[in-house]
């Protein structure tokens, strides 16, 4: 099996862009409790469309594709708070 048959690209082109949309939201000063929100219903809607515009994207209906999109946008989340724990000083 080649990894790249499993559609990990699409994935992770949708955690990158939901990072930025989190680090986005959290620039605007609004309260960083919805950053997660925000950045699973962008994961929603990214992985719907990654679901037509990229072949090898790991679904092939919507509500897979907005799962996948979903898990994958709040990966950006917790991507984020692992870079903070590792590089937090204590």
């Amino acid at each position: 099996m080649d990894i790249s048959s499993l559609g990990i690209g699409g994935v992770a082109v949708i955690t990158v862009i939901c990072f930025l949309v989190g680090q986005l939201v959290k620039s605007t000063g609004l309260d960083n409790k919805y950053i997660p929100v925000i950045v699973g219903v962008a994961g929603g809607a990214l992985g719907v469309l990654g679901m037509f515009v990229m072949p090898e994207f790991p679904a092939t209906d919507y509500m897979t594709a907005v799962a996948v999109g979903i898990v994958s946008g709040l990966a950006a989340t917790g991507i984020n708070q692992v870079y903070k724990q590792l590089t937090r000083e204590g």
